[in-house]
């Protein structure tokens, strides 16, 4: 048989490789030797799950003000280093917000005062900074951008509570209105030159905080889609925006998919559920709303280091690799980190609840620092393209995490994680084919090959 050739790139903690191209291996016929038979990691090309929608993180009102802070230089250094598909990694899966977030100067909405007509609808604030970051990162990416926005509160006239922050819940006459609050939105956006690819109805749906928030029980959310956002957006023609539910954590995804996803009139409207990683991994919950509701598309929409800046935390990377790991080889089909890029103190937040962000800008000294997180998250996001379908794979070992994709080029994508303190050997196997390799301790590697 042809000898194929397989890239390697590789970042480990220990080495400085940072998404570094190595040597590359090259398959063999397979020998079927004792000790390769012992230590393989095999590849089913033809065995396929989910598609791939793309990678991607968050812009937000805090990663555009603290990008303008920056000199244009280093502006284009790290929109390139996260959109350009050959000198970055390649993102084209983005999420903004709707109104205020905590990752926001303040609270605001586009309608302040009440005003149940929403004459007064006005995005002026996102056209600040907001709006063009996203642009320049859309153009970079070569237009295929796709980009979902979420509601952390509505206005607070709109709420139980009156204010946007501390939870609250969406006054029942202010459903419908809340509804054609999306389209206004959608519709402003493009009049930006900005497409809204599609929306979770509320992030952090369960959630009380002190900063921006609503709270939806199941029902509650369910009967929102089903009688007033869907309905809202049939009528506006855009019946083509993705709308996503939940928008929390793992732990209870497959609660909250039943409730919606059993109401047809609701799941109609319905496209998938998005989640977060904050109570854990859970990734078997993902696995059985996959099986109990193999047509819904299962999207993480949130994740981030907690507890502000953690400058060269190598746990970080791989808290990222793991987790982005066992989402992906229990159905997820698409990945979107928290901000894109924070200040050097993890900020700005508008009550102060600070983060890690894979890449910080020192707006002090200007210096543009690169966190672990931001190479685990490439060996996926530059490898792994849109369109691409995940394909079977074994390991013989709990001591190493992999998972393997087909792109539409025909190209293969294993990726292979190594959180332990030792080195490990391996052979990769594919289409009885064979290639010896080793993995660095604390690593991260990803092997890109043809398919025959």
């Amino acid at each position: 048989m042809t000898q194929r050739k397989i890239r390697v790139y590789q970042t480990a903690r220990d080495n400085g490789d940072r998404l570094t191209e190595k040597a590359p291996v090259a398959f063999v016929s397979d020998p079927s030797s004792w000790e390769q038979e012992s230590s393989l990691i095999n590849v089913y090309e033809d065995v396929e799950y989910q598609e791939i929608e793309g990678f991607g993180g968050a812009f937000t009102e805090a990663a555009a003000v603290t990008l303008a802070k920056m000199s244009r230089d280093r502006q284009q250094e790290i929109l390139k280093a996260y959109f350009d598909p050959e000198e970055g990694i390649g993102y084209t899966f983005c999420r903004t917000h709707i109104n205020s977030c905590d990752f926001s100067l303040g609270n605001y909405a586009y309608v302040e005062e009440e005003d149940p007509t929403l004459s007064g609808f006005d995005i002026t604030r996102d056209k600040k900074a907001l709006i063009p970051m996203i642009r320049q990162a859309s153009e970079i990416a070569g237009g295929r951008m796709k980009l979902f926005a979420s509601p952390w509160s509505p206005p607070a006239w709109m709420k139980t509570n009156g204010e946007m922050n501390h939870g609250g819940s969406l006054k029942p006459e202010y459903r419908q209105t809340w509804a054609e609050y999306y389209v206004k939105y959608i519709q402003a956006y493009a009049q930006e030159g900005v497409g809204i690819w599609g929306l979770t109805v509320q992030n952090e749906a369960k959630a009380v905080q002190r900063w921006d928030s609503c709270v939806y029980t199941a029902e509650e959310e369910k009967d929102f889609v089903r009688e007033h956002l869907g309905p809202a957006l049939e009528k506006a023609g855009m019946s083509d925006v993705k709308v996503m539910i939940w928008d929390h954590n793992k732990e209870r995804v497959y609660d909250r998919a039943k409730v919606a996803f059993d109401d047809k009139d609701a799941s109609k409207y319905i496209w998938g559920i998005g989640f977060h990683w904050y109570s854990g991994d859970h990734f078997e919950a993902l696995s059985a709303v996959q099986a109990k509701y193999p047509d819904k598309k299962l999207i993480f929409t949130e994740g981030c280091q907690e507890g502000g800046v953690q400058l060269g935390s190598w746990k970080t990377g791989e808290r990222y690799g793991h987790d982005i790991m066992g989402n992906l080889n229990h159905s997820m089909s698409g990945w979107t980190d928290w901000n894109l890029v924070l200040d050097e103190k993890g900020g700005p937040n508008h009550v102060g609840n600070y983060c890690d962000a894979p890449i910080i800008a020192d707006t002090v000294t200007g210096q543009v620092i690169y966190e672990s997180s931001y190479y685990y998250i490439g060996h996926f996001s530059k490898f792994i393209r849109p369109g691409a379908k995940r394909v079977a794979s074994t390991k013989y070992t709990d001591r190493l995490e992999v998972t393997a994709f087909k792109n539409t080029d025909g190209s293969v994508a294993v990726v292979v994680l190594n959180r332990t303190d030792e080195a490990i050997r391996f052979a990769l196997r594919s289409q009885e084919a064979l290639a010896d390799s080793v993995i660095p301790a604390h690593a991260i590697q990803t092997y890109v090959y043809p398919s025959v």
